[in-house]
This record gives C-alpha cells, sequence and structure tokens, in this order.
C-alpha cells in the first residue's frame, strides 16, 4: 500500500514534536535533562487522588464514573471552574465551561473552528510549538503578533488577504510563556483587545502556567480585561484555555476551555464527533482533588518552582560566557537562552549530547517561519539544584569551548 497517495495534504504540514522525542532521554540516568516542560512527579498530590479515586469507584459514584458522560464535562467539575475563573475576574457559569482532554484538545478544536486553508494566525515569534502543530493540520498563514510594534489593523488584514484569507484570531501564551517564560504587559493585553475588536477576530488566550506565579503582582487574563470593558462573557471575543496539567496531574489529561456559550455550544459539537467526551473517572478525580486542595497544593509548587528558577538564574549569571542572554521569568517553569547569531541551538544540542550529556530543546521549532536558530529553552521544573549546578557548568563550558 503507498500511502502518500491517499494521505491529505495537510499531513504534509505536521511535524514530530521535538519535545515528545527528547522525553525519551529522560529514562537515560546519566543525561541532565532541562528539555521537558513537565512537573516534577515527585510533587504529585498522589493521597489525594488515591483517597478521589477510591471515592469515585465506591459504590453509588461507580456507576456514575465508568458509564458514558455528558459531551460538556462533569458538572460538579464545571460548577467549580466557574466559581474558579469568576475568582480570576472572569464571572462565568458552568454553560460557559467545556472540558476537554488537556488543553492540547482545546486548541485543535479551535484550530478546526476557525481556520480555513490560507487563513492568517496572529502568533508571538516564538511560540508555543504546541498551538503550531495542533493549528498547521488546518493549513493556516502565520503573522507575527508583537503588541509593542506599530502595525495597525489595515497592515494585519492586508497581509492576509495578500496571502488568500483573512485573519481569523490572535493566539498568546500570556503568563509565563512556554517557550520564553515572558509575561504579556497589561498595557500590551489591552492592545491585542484593541487589535482584535478592529480586525474583528478572536483572541485564543493559553493560560496553561497561569497559577504558578512567583514575584510581581497578578496581570489579569485577557478575557477579564475584555469582561470589564463590556460587562458580559457573552459579548466577549476571548477564547480562554486553561489546565490541570501543570498544577494537578498531567496524566489525566483534563483542560478547558472558558469563553461564550455560543462558541462553547460549537465546541461541543466537536467533542461530540471526536472522543464524545474526556473521562468521566478523571474528571470525577479532578473534580475531588482541586475542591480538597488546590489551592494549598499550588501554594506548595509554587515554592518549589521558585526555588529551583532563583538556582538556575544564579547559574546562569555563574556559568554562561559573554555574548548569551536569558529570560528572567516571574514564574512558570522555562528560561529562554539568545545565543550569538552564529550559533544553532540545534548543532549544540547534538554536541552536547555527545560530550556533555545535557538535554535541551532547540528554539527553531517555537518559529513559525523555522527562524530562531541561535536560541534554546531551559526548564527547571525537574531538576533539583545539584542537577542545575552540574548541568549548567557543562552547558557553558561547552558554549565557551564553541565561541573560542
Amino acid at each position: 500500500m503507498q500511502w502518500e497517495q491517499v494521505l491529505a495534504p495537510r499531513m504534509g504540514r505536521m511535524k514530530a514534536s521535538e519535545i515528545r522525542e527528547l522525553l525519551k532521554l529522560l529514562d537515560q540516568p546519566d543525561i541532565i535533562s532541562f528539555a521537558g516542560g513537565i512537573p516534577d512527579p515527585a510533587l504529585f498530590p498522589v493521597p489525594a487522588f488515591q483517597a478521589a479515586l477510591a471515592a469515585t469507584l465506591a459504590p453509588g459514584k461507580a456507576d456514575t464514573a465508568l458509564q458514558y458522560s455528558v459531551s460538556e464535562g462533569y458538572l460538579p467539575l464545571r460548577q467549580w471552574l466557574a466559581d474558579h475563573m469568576t475568582g480570576l475576574g472572569i464571572p462565568c457559569a458552568a454553560d460557559n465551561i467545556l472540558i476537554t482532554s488537556g488543553s492540547q484538545q482545546a486548541l485543535d478544536y479551535l484550530g478546526k473552528l476557525m481556520i480555513g486553508p490560507k487563513d492568517t494566525v496572529l502568533v508571538n515569534w516564538p511560540t508555543y510549538m504546541g498551538a503550531l502543530g495542533a493549528f498547521n493540520a488546518y493549513e493556516p498563514e502565520y503573522d507575527r503578533l508583537d503588541p509593542r510594534e506599530n502595525r495597525g489593523a489595515a497592515e494585519y488584514a492586508a497581509k492576509a488577504e495578500e496571502k488568500g484569507g483573512s485573519v481569523k484570531f490572535a493566539y498568546l501564551s500570556v503568563d509565563f510563556a512556554n517557550p520564553t517564560g515572558e509575561t504579556i504587559a497589561r498595557a500590551d493585553r489591552e492592545r491585542v483587545l484593541q487589535l482584535a475588536d478592529e480586525l474583528e477576530i478572536a483572541i485564543v488566550e493559553d493560560a496553561a502556567y497561569q497559577a504558578l506565579r512567583f514575584d510581581g503582582d497578578a496581570v489579569p487574563p485577557i478575557l477579564a480585561l475584555e469582561i470589564a470593558r463590556k460587562g458580559d462573557i457573552e459579548a466577549c471575543r476571548t477564547v480562554y484555555c486553561g489546565s490541570f496539567s501543570k498544577t494537578l496531574a498531567p496524566g489525566l489529561r483534563v483542560g478547558w476551555v472558558c469563553a461564550a456559550s455560543t462558541v462553547i455550544s460549537r465546541l461541543v459539537l466537536m467533542k461530540q464527533a471526536a472522543d464524545l467526551h474526556s473521562s468521566t473517572l478523571n474528571q470525577m478525580a479532578i473534580a475531588d482533588v482541586a475542591a480538597a486542595v488546590f489551592e494549598t497544593h499550588v501554594a506548595g509548587l509554587r515554592d518549589v518552582y521558585k526555588s529551583r528558577r532563583d538556582h538556575m538564574l544564579k547559574a546562569l549569571e555563574r556559568e554562561m560566557p559573554a555574548g548569551v542572554n536569558w529570560t528572567r521569568p516571574e514564574g512558570g517553569m522555562f528560561v529562554w537562552i539568545t545565543l550569538p547569531e552564529h550559533m544553532d541551538g540545534a548543532e549544540l544540542l547534538a554536541r552536547s549530547l555527545q560530550t556533555e550529556r545535557v538535554a535541551f530543546v532547540p528554539g527553531r521549532a517555537f518559529f513559525a517561519d523555522g527562524s530562531g536558530g541561535n536560541t534554546i529553552r531551559l526548564s527547571f521544573s525537574r531538576a533539583d539544584p545539584a542537577a542545575i549546578d552540574e548541568g549548567i557548568r557543562r552547558l557553558g563550558a561547552l558554549i565557551a569551548r564553541e565561541l573560542a
């Protein structure tokens, strides 16, 4: 069978995730990995989940946990999330919430919902590679979104028209972004809102790391700023994507979308066609654990990850040669490194794995146009202080040798 003859053209745009491939290195004990932006499993709230799963499978609840369910998601979880979102300045109801199999599924559904071939999506340069992977299947074009640049709506619209489509939405990872660790300032969020109003497009707000703030004052979500302007979530163009993967348990694959009920109803149709509903058992367990320990557990995560971030920043200051720059995130899991222009992150990774046994993610895959070859992403979420010290020492020495 010559499968290439029957594959859709969109398959040519779908690439293997460099991060998924690098995660295989975690099984090699001599590798110091700063690659996967994943939680430390030692910090999972295991006792809370053991109790929640036991209760969920007890008589009286097991029939619900093991049965088909509604596509919108488990109602008590959606009600908890509505209260949680209201606490973030986003007053809403359970009808404004859809449970998805991780926020990655939400990005796929939103791409399917809005992108036609040659339509334009506005993204940061760099941006989350998983979003690019989700959107690529629907054959979009990309344009660079930088709220600090003086580009008007007419310029974005004209460029999209030249490419054969129209601008459909702006995608932003707003707090401690993957990959840069940077946070979009309130004024810039306001400018994105203004641009979206002028273009009459949607905003997809990826808030996967929103709860992991270590320093500084919280910035209101874009959806909260829009509700403050317009008075009601039903009048808003922003779609908020959240996840329990970075706070409670990534393996259960529970995320959510919060948006106007008009958007939710259309996403529900996609959910019905794709997988009917997310795992009821997992949703019920997450609902119980979130109600019991979410705030205290996340506070503990922030303490641990803040310490590791601080340790990595000090190690970078100590070990990196002149000409190397990096971000100083206020939260999240990532530090973004910019190397001298002539260096290539992918080539550096190959040499690092061979000689230093240190893993990280090359930056090019985070750029929609394949640029950014002289960048790399480091994650501090799984590395203890000793591993950070040794890994950054080895990496700094390698970079120094390459520069020499």
